[in-house]
């Protein structure tokens, strides 16, 4: 719970992973829809939201599974082609929840493997952002994250804030505190 009051970390907190129950619990057999009794047995594999399976790795109750985004044919598509790759279908919190999620389940390669996505991803993004015609947006844009559409958006006001000023925005900028002197002589 890093950010309490943020819509973003809460939805992105909402995504589902598999885990498994490493001992029997009582009272919550309405997380397992296949249950027939208010109980979740050992060893049993449950989707939960990922605040609350982090809550139960926590507690030592559950093991996390590597969730679908980052599954092993995710990774050869980005490797392939990393701006191709539809993210946010899969997750559009893709690299937060990586981050997230990566200490819980123990796989060391998914730090490096975002980088390498973001990195590859940053290129195209910023590019698209700065010379990409508006025909190309509709077709551009719902590949991106949550996170990649922040970048898109500040790379495209930059660039129009750069264009302003080039065509005719004032070259220098009189500070305020520069005001009329007062002589002392006077």
């Amino acid at each position: 719970m890093s950010r309490y009051f943020d819509i973003d970390d809460i939805i992105m907190e909402d995504e589902h992973s598999a885990v498994f129950f490493k001992v029997g619990a009582n009272g919550v057999g309405l997380l397992d829809p296949s249950a027939e009794t208010n109980r979740v047995e050992q060893g049993s594999r449950v989707e939960l939201p990922f605040w609350l399976a982090n809550e139960l790795y926590l507690r030592q109750a559950v093991s996390v599974n590597v969730p679908p985004c980052f599954n092993l044919k995710t990774r050869r598509e980005i490797q392939a082609d990393a701006a191709c790759v539809d993210l946010r279908s899969r997750c559009p919190y893709f690299y937060e929840l990586g981050c997230k999620v990566a200490p819980l389940i123990g796989d060391k390669t998914i730090g490096s493997f975002l980088l390498y996505a973001f990195m590859n991803r940053f290129k195209d993004i910023l590019s698209k952002a700065h010379s990409a015609a508006f025909a190309v947006a509709p077709r551009f844009l719902p590949l991106l994250t949550k996170e990649e559409m922040q970048l898109y958006e500040a790379a495209c006001s930059s660039m129009t804030g750069f264009k302003k000023w080039r065509v005719g925005g004032s070259r220098f900028e009189k500070a305020s505190i520069l005001g009329k002197k007062k002589r002392s002589s006077e």
